[in-house]
């Protein structure tokens, strides 16, 4: 019969059960699983800073055995932000030898984050740094001329991620930065001013200890100049200010972290690129308001649910500026804390059409 015949028995073929053959896992015999290894014997080191996909990590800090080693991020943590700041957990090889690669399996809870947007209206979030407790905002008096909302921005960004802000006012050799720092009049700010021959650096480097500080600023202001002050060893890149545009030239092209060695003890500075805009896309409006301590007392007066808007009805802080209660720079500081509760609220209406 032929072997289609379903009448046929497979005896008459001479198969029996022990014919059967089952084709292996090709991967492994057992099956997989979403388990992962506890890592118990994991290092805690500090993220320094990246190239290419390459984490510069910090051994044993402050103990007898400190020293850097260079780690890749394990597959699971792909979609895990790692940045300058982290405390990671490293295994493997973490000697720091020449050849050698460690390897970053788990991220210690944050104590705080930093972030930007693109602009105002993008939701999606760029991690700045990790676990930095001050922002030293750096602006200078002239060439750039300061920008008194991008600071702003920072303060609001600062306040949102839990970080005591500080600002540092350059080259007021070159002109008065009182205007500019009335501005500010009102806020809990400790400001430093500094000329070209005339640095501040034991007042700042006094700030810094015990502090973990990330440096920002707008390109050309000076920062990578203070910073190459405070660590001689940093050797960070400074640039110019075009004279056609007035802008800065990006130096920094990478978020670091260095030790700062002070008198009274140590600190880390942690040096930032320069940027010409900070968004705040996804910070709380809520933020914006508690950024501006000095109209936020007075907008406890409010009626609930106030915008603060120019047509706000009942405005507490709106009747303050015009009742002149709030000094000459009132129109300004509500000026400009508009002009940002405005940008939520147009992209507020844009998201509900």
């Amino acid at each position: 019969m032929s072997w289609l015949d379903p009448d046929e028995d497979d005896d008459d073929l001479g198969f029996d059960e022990s014919d059967i053959r089952v084709r292996p896992n090709p991967k492994a015999n057992r099956p997989r699983t979403k388990r992962r290894p506890a890592h118990a014997d994991a290092q805690i080191g500090r993220i320094l800073g990246v190239d290419r996909g390459r984490y510069s990590v910090l051994i044993d800090e402050d103990g007898p055995d400190e020293h850097e080693a260079i780690a890749m991020r394990a597959r699971e943590l792909r979609k895990q932000a790692i940045v300058t700041g982290d405390r990671a957990r490293v295994v493997g090889d973490t000697t720091g030898e020449e050849g050698t690669l460690a390897r970053i399996v788990g991220i210690e809870e944050r104590t705080s984050l930093l972030r930007r947007s693109a602009d105002d209206t993008d939701q999606v979030e760029r991690v700045v740094v990790a676990n930095a407790d001050q922002m030293l905002v750096v602006v200078a008096a002239a060439d750039p001329e300061p920008r008194a909302r991008l600071v702003d921005r920072y303060l609001i960004a600062a306040l949102d991620a839990g970080i005591r802000p500080l600002l540092v006012v350059t080259k007021t050799d070159l002109a008065d930065p009182a205007e500019f720092l009335a501005h500010f009049d009102g806020i809990d700010l400790e400001v430093f001013t500094s000329a070209r021959l005339d640095m501040p650096l034991r007042r700042i480097g006094a700030a810094l200890e015990g502090h973990s500080t990330v440096f920002v600023g707008h390109s050309g202001v000076g920062k990578s100049t203070l910073v190459n002050a405070l660590v001689p060893s940093a050797q960070r890149a400074t640039g110019h200010v075009n004279e056609v545009t007035g802008r800065g030239r990006h130096t920094s092209s990478s978020t670091v972290s260095l030790r700062y060695h002070g008198q009274g003890g140590n600190g880390w500075v942690i040096d930032t690129p320069g940027v010409r805009s900070f968004g705040l896309g996804h910070i709380d409006p809520a933020s914006i308001l508690a950024a501006f301590t000095d109209l936020a007392v007075v907008a406890e007066e409010c009626p609930r649910g106030c915008t603060h808007l120019p047509d706000a009805p009942d405005c507490a802080i709106v009747e303050a500026v015009d009742e002149g209660r709030l000094g000459p720079r009132g129109a300004a500081r509500l000026d400009s804390l508009q002009r940002l509760l405005q940008t939520f609220a147009d992209k507020a209406d844009d998201t509900r059409k």
